[in-house]
């Protein structure tokens, strides 16, 4: 479609979740309900980590913490939109400026995401198959830099899918047949071609992707392999690896449901709204609470946590 003389377009509507529009009220109270414990979950797990002065010197519990505020973000991009289009039709309408804030927002927390599971994974490999050099080589100034890393790599990635999208013209159709602004719905509504868009975009996402899983499956390989050499009881080895089990759940819940959106050569189906509803609102529920169920001294962190506040409120009333 050429763009001709015809209107640019200034705001886009978002369709939303198809299931949702004969309940509206049900959805919007669950899904409200879904956020607020998101929010919970990972402030409460954020504020452990900061809070807790033996979490501190630990970098596992480090980007912990930066995954929390990143599943807290994540699900800040999508749900306010979605509570305000159950609300009432006005609220799903978006304008362009805010469309490409949206997506970009999108693709820079989850890209980020994407490359934190990929050092927590190395951490995970640092601690197990070289605990010797652990300390040295995973020290405070290295944790800090990979955490930046994977901030500004995110941030990267993300500006070059904005920009590929949102160069090209928009003058015809507004409806965005998505809950939020992603690329692939976007994409559908330009007034150009925009195959070479989508090639860029999913060998982008394909590598960037690919790349990550493949390093964190190295690294499992090669802590499966340190694990099954373990002919004691080594208390110290168990208790890291015992953080494996949940870090690898948090991964196939990230990566199973993006996959199955992004390597269907963006085509429309109906399936791919709950899929993407799974990464975007339960991924980010899930995450505090299988860490925490998961792992002793989050779990010790919290009963001090909550030990402390209690302390502190019998204190105030005497």
């Amino acid at each position: 479609m050429e763009a001709g003389n015809q209107t640019p377009v200034t705001e886009f509507v978002l369709e939303g979740l198809s299931n949702t529009r004969e309940l509206p009220s049900l959805f919007f109270l669950l899904f409200l309900l879904l956020y607020l414990f998101t929010l919970l979950g990972n402030t409460l797990t954020l504020l452990t980590v900061l809070c807790d002065p033996r979490l501190h010197t630990l970098p596992m519990y480090c980007f912990l913490g930066h995954l929390s505020f990143l599943d807290a973000c994540l699900s800040s991009v999508a749900m306010p939109k979605i509570l305000a289009g159950l609300a009432g039709p006005g609220g799903r309408t978006i304008s362009f400026g805010g469309c490409a804030v949206q997506l970009y927002a999108f693709h820079f927390l989850a890209s980020t995401k994407c490359f934190l599971y990929t050092v927590m994974a190395y951490d995970r490999f640092l601690a197990i198959c070289h605990p010797l050099r652990y300390t040295v080589v995973m020290s405070g100034r290295a944790c800090m830099g990979l955490a930046a890393g994977t901030w500004l790599t995110g941030s990267l990635c993300a500006t070059i899918h904005t920009t590929l999208t949102f160069r090209l013209p928009y003058c015809g159709p507004n409806r965005v047949e998505y809950f939020v602004c992603d690329i692939p719905s976007v994409l559908k509504l330009a007034c150009a071609d925009t195959a070479a868009n989508k090639a860029v975009i999913l060998a982008n996402i394909g590598v960037v992707a690919a790349g990550c899983f493949l390093l964190i499956c190295i690294s499992y390989a090669y802590i499966a392999s340190a694990v099954l050499k373990i002919h004691t009881a080594q208390g110290r080895l168990r208790a890291q690896f015992s953080t494996c089990s949940a870090h690898l759940s948090l991964v196939l819940l990230f990566y199973a449901p993006l996959l199955f959106v992004y390597v269907r050569s963006y085509s429309s189906h109906v399936s791919d709204g709950a899929v993407s509803v799974f990464y975007t609102m339960f991924t980010p529920l899930l995450n505090p609470f299988i860490y925490t169920l998961r792992n002793k001294e989050m779990k010790k962190a919290l009963r001090r946590l909550a030990y402390g506040s209690a302390l502190s409120q019998n204190g105030t009333k005497s």
